[in-house]
């Protein structure tokens, strides 16, 4: 009698895929036992293989001296076994490693063929690679064209792609699966879905390039426009199944004729832009063909925006980095700023969830974000709780169309519908004057400080220059000075001896109003170039910080932290406005003889400094993630790779130091 050879599937599935980018996980095939579907067998010394499904040859699969598997088999043998058992697909239908041919020359050879009934015809033809592989859709356009093929099927195992030639069309459409062995490729515009029913497990920076690659390039069409109107008619109409209570039914899908997709996709936009104004212009719509939107409907139409977890939220924040970047926002000196930058000016300023808190430069609205993810995270667990928060105490100001609609989105999202994200430009009194600044002059107006003196309340009411929040997180753009007397005007710090500049960069006026915006002893982290903190013609603002607020720490940020967009060396300025639980006029001065660097009185109190020397960006912009002593990538709990910095550990010494100190917030 034979021996069995014991199944070592578990053991070699890790190592096949343990160098993979992305931690293993196939989200394709997340439902399947590995160990039942697959029996990987030791045959060699060093040697594993795994039994076909199709020719029931055995095929290797880890070569375990060389360390070196081939994690494209693997993913074949699990399509093999989903075709056969959930897509309802005969073997002998089924071909693998099939040439596929141009004329009489052989071009390549498919990874996997689904012929028709007739046992002939090409019906489904499949590119398979790693999980840590992005590319060959277009070696699959190919094998399209050269077998005939009416459906390709691009997947890593954890992502796929499905695209369909509508013969005779040459232009690819897309479809959201593929049909089983029963169902016609029209039975698949007929299926409805509810919002229950929708995924909340997607990669969507691999769906926004998707749409990019397959129907936005080369039409001529804004992408970031076009993408952005999509995901807001999908909001949309994720946010009407929800209304419907008993009949969850979505609109938002692909259908037959892409005119009908177009009519009521472009519809569903409209909507969201009069459910959600200061948005889109009220006459906009989506300006791609009916035909390219049908291709950029079932990348989306399977997913579900609204409620879900933080996981996903920092997935579709990512996604939003990436867009924000191919628009190239570094040329207006607004950077979109490293999330563990935010990250680390969140901790070290600890919001409470009773705290209401602004950034009135929000641009992609990560200081916000990120705020929402530490209050959930470390404070309010209901999620009723979490809505409300989101929804109550978050406030971003931001001039630009671009940056603002993607923090408005992330807070639509995160904020059950709700957000307080207003176009305004920050620095200037005069822009709240008018009927267009009503809706943010109304949800601001509770937080208006309230003065003694009559006049200056009432001018106040009118400027809505003086409020009470608790915490400000920013990071203003640097690029660009302001002629503007009329804006100068207003600002302590654009004037000298009493006589009003010229001009005055624009982070310096907004030092001045970062402070306006706090009560007495609220709190305040703001990014600046750190030429202010060190050349000699700045000493002016350093005077004025420290009149107005003490310095808690400053944080010097490694050199690569805004590439690719800028070099320019920046740091993190932490104050705590004076007043509120520190003194009303702050700790009185040394003797003048009492000097220091550029010349200020030295202040009786510690200042917590550091320098990052580990930035998370090599010299070019690219992140750089930690690797483990083998060389592989090292993952967090979501399977999410880890960036190489060392603003974690340095909040930790803060938040040691605050202790010491006593910080009342801490």
């Amino acid at each position: 009698m034979p021996t069995i050879k014991p199944n070592r599937t578990d053991e070699i599935i890790s190592k096949i895929f343990k160098g993979e980018e992305t931690a293993f996980g196939l989200k394709e095939f997340k439902t399947i036992d590995l160990k039942k579907v697959l029996y990987i067998t030791k045959e060699e010394q060093s040697k594993f293989y795994v039994r076909d499904i199709k020719s029931k040859k055995l095929k290797m699969v880890f070569d375990d001296k060389n360390q070196k598997g081939r994690p494209e088999e693997i993913i074949r043998q699990l399509w093999l076994y989903k075709l056969t058992n959930f897509y309802k697909y005969p073997l002998d239908r089924i071909d693998t490693e099939k040439s596929v041919h141009f004329g009489t020359k052989e071009y390549a050879r498919a990874d996997i063929i689904v012929y028709k009934k007739d046992k002939i015809t090409p019906y489904l033809i499949f590119e398979l690679k790693s999980p840590s592989a992005k590319k060959g859709i277009d070696q699959l356009k190919s094998y399209i064209s050269a077998e005939g093929s009416e459906i390709g099927v691009w997947s890593n195992g954890n992502e796929k792609v499905v695209l369909y030639r509508p013969y005779p069309k040459e232009f690819e459409d897309s479809l959201t699966d593929i049909p089983r062995a029963d169902q016609t490729i029209d039975d698949l515009f007929e299926i409805k879905r509810t919002w229950s029913e929708l995924k909340h497990d997607f990669d969507f920076i691999e769906i926004v390039k998707r749409i990019e690659e397959l129907a936005l390039a080369g039409s001529g069409a804004n992408v970031f426009e076009e993408i952005f109107k999509i995901i807001y008619a999908k909001l949309y109409d994720e946010k009407l199944a929800r209304e419907r209570r008993e009949r969850e039914e979505v609109l938002f899908r692909k259908y037959r004729d892409p005119e009908k997709t177009y009519d009521i996709i472009n519809n569903l936009f409209k909507k969201a832009a009069q459910e959600w104004p200061d948005t889109f212009e009220p006459s906009d719509r989506i300006r791609i063909s009916p035909e390219r939107l049908n291709v950029c409907v079932p990348f989306l139409e399977n997913v579900r925006l609204f409620e879900i977890g933080k996981g996903e939220l920092e997935i579709i924040d990512s996604a939003f980095e990436y867009l924000i970047t191919e628009v190239s926002k570094g040329k207006k000196g607004q950077y979109f700023t490293p999330r563990h930058v935010i990250k680390m000016c969140v901790k070290m300023m600890q919001p409470k969830e009773n705290e209401y808190l602004i950034d009135p430069a929000c641009g992609s609205g990560g200081f916000l974000l990120h705020t929402m993810y530490h209050i959930w995270d470390d404070i309010l667990k209901n999620q009723t709780a979490q809505k409300d928060y989101a929804g109550k105490y978050l406030f971003g100001l931001d001039f630009d169309d671009n940056m603002r609609r993607i923090s408005q989105a992330l807070m639509l999202i995160a904020g059950d519908g709700k957000h307080h994200i207003f176009k305004r430009n920050s620095l200037d009194a005069r822009d709240w004057q008018g009927v267009e600044s009503e809706e943010a002059r109304v949800a601001l107006k509770p937080l208006l400080t309230k003065f003694l003196s009559d006049v200056e309340d009432k001018q106040n009411q009118l400027t809505y220059r003086y409020f009470n929040f608790d915490i400000l997180l920013t990071n203003p753009p640097f690029a660009g000075e302001n002629p503007d007397a009329g804006l100068l005007r207003q600002y302590e710090l654009a004037k000298k001896n009493g006589k009003l500049k010229n001009n005055v960069e624009r982070h310096i006026l907004f030092i001045e109003r970062a402070l306006d915006f706090l009560r007495p002893g609220g709190r305040l982290a703001i990014v600046l170039p750190q030429g202010v903190l060190n050349n000699t013609n700045m000493e002016y603002v350093r005077e004025y910080l420290f009149e107005k607020a003490r310095i808690l720490a400053v944080i010097g940020l490694h050199g690569n932290t805004f590439k690719p967009h800028t070099g320019t060396k920046t740091s993190v300025l932490f104050l705590q406005k004076w007043g509120g639980d520190l003194p009303a006029e702050g700790p009185p001065k040394e003797e003048a003889s009492a000097k220091t660097g550029a010349g200020e009185p030295l202040r009786d109190y510690p200042i917590f400094m550091a320098v990052s020397k580990k930035a998370g960006k090599d010299n070019s912009g690219e992140y750089v993630y930690k690797k483990d002593a083998k060389g592989n990538f090292v993952h967090d709990e979501k399977g999410r790779k880890t960036l190489d910095h060392d603003l974690d550990k340095i909040t930790e010494e803060f938040i040691k130091f605050a202790k010491k100190e006593k910080f009342s917030f801490v």
